[in-house]
């Protein structure tokens, strides 16, 4: 089967293809001969009913600085793709909701990975919330005497942008901390949205695990552990990555959200789980697939590729 394959993602030159789980995607694809084109999310645009974008012919290779060739840009149909990747990263904001409705038009005769309307009413933070059961405490809203309420239910919290990515600005505090004050009046100057607070949980020192499921189906994962001076895990951040298993908790939280993925057209996406405690759920452009098949597990570009196939035939 050869499919015509288009990505959406942030421009490819700038991407670190060692990390890169959309690059790992992009490789497979051309492995497997599918055509691959490429544009980036300003270049949509909608008329007459139709959504076009300026898309120019791509090869991959797995050289860093030679990771690309692009032919020359037209005018396309994004109907007449056979597979779009919607994977430009965060933030979350109107541009990529705006995205998201571009491409509500023309899936699923087209299929959009992930399902765009699934995604815009997904945010990662907020999806994680219809399974309270699975989290530790936290709170969403951006009122002071809610959040010093929480604060003193809980003790020591983590405070997060509610659309932040890549772990910008998230800070510990301490449930006596006298810089309360100071980050509330930054966050309500900052951030117009509501924002996380959630208790904070010690055993992230031992790492915060990302764990990739595939259509429903938990399919690999990798520890991140901070550096011993920060609480961030993101690769991003100095994270390290470690080879790393299921625990019989975290199996049972993948099942418990797996049908709930499926049933909104999440074919690739990352959960994360600190001490058994599922704390986001990302569909947008989810990390970790390079990092797993780097430490020794399995290939889960394939496993991705073997299931948008399937939803092909």
């Amino acid at each position: 089967m050869t499919l015509r394959v288009a990505v959406q993602m942030d421009p490819i030159e700038r991407i670190n293809i060692r990390g890169d789980s959309t690059f790992a995607l992009l490789l497979e694809a051309q492995a497997r001969g599918h055509a691959l084109g490429y544009y980036t999310p300003d270049r949509l645009a909608m008329a007459g009913g139709k959504v076009f974008a300026a898309v120019q012919p791509l090869a991959v290779k797995d050289v860093q600085g030679e990771h690309f060739t692009l032919g020359t840009a037209e005018r396309v149909d994004l109907s007449t793709f056979d597979v779009i990747l919607m994977r430009q990263d965060p933030p979350f904001d109107l541009a990529y909701i705006s995205s998201t409705h571009f491409l509500e038009r023309i899936h699923p005769k087209t299929l959009v990975v992930n399902d765009p309307a699934a995604v815009r009413n997904a945010p990662e933070k907020l999806f994680v919330t219809e399974f309270p059961e699975l989290m530790p405490p936290t709170l969403i809203s951006r009122d002071r005497d809610e959040i010093q309420a929480f604060r003193a239910r809980h003790g020591d919290v983590v405070m997060k942008p509610l659309y932040g990515h890549g772990g910008a600005a998230v800070f510990r505090l301490h449930a006596q901390d006298a810089n309360f004050g100071s980050f509330f009046d930054l966050f309500s100057a900052t951030f117009r949205e509501p924002w996380v607070t959630q208790a904070f949980l010690p055993k992230v020192a031992e790492g915060d695990k990302r764990i990739i499921l595939i259509d429903g189906e938990a399919a690999g994962a990798v520890n991140r552990v901070p550096q011993v001076d920060d609480i961030r895990s993101n690769m991003v951040r100095g994270g390290a990555a470690v080879a790393t298993d299921l625990t019989p908790r975290e199996r049972e939280i993948c099942a418990t959200i797996g049908p709930a993925l499926k049933a909104r057209g999440l074919i690739v996406v990352g959960i994360d789980v600190i001490d058994g405690y599922l704390t986001e759920i990302n569909v947008t452009s989810p990390t970790g697939i390079r990092a797993i098949k780097a430490l020794g597990g399995p290939d889960l570009a394939a496993g991705a590729w073997d299931a948008i196939e399937a939803k092909r035939r």
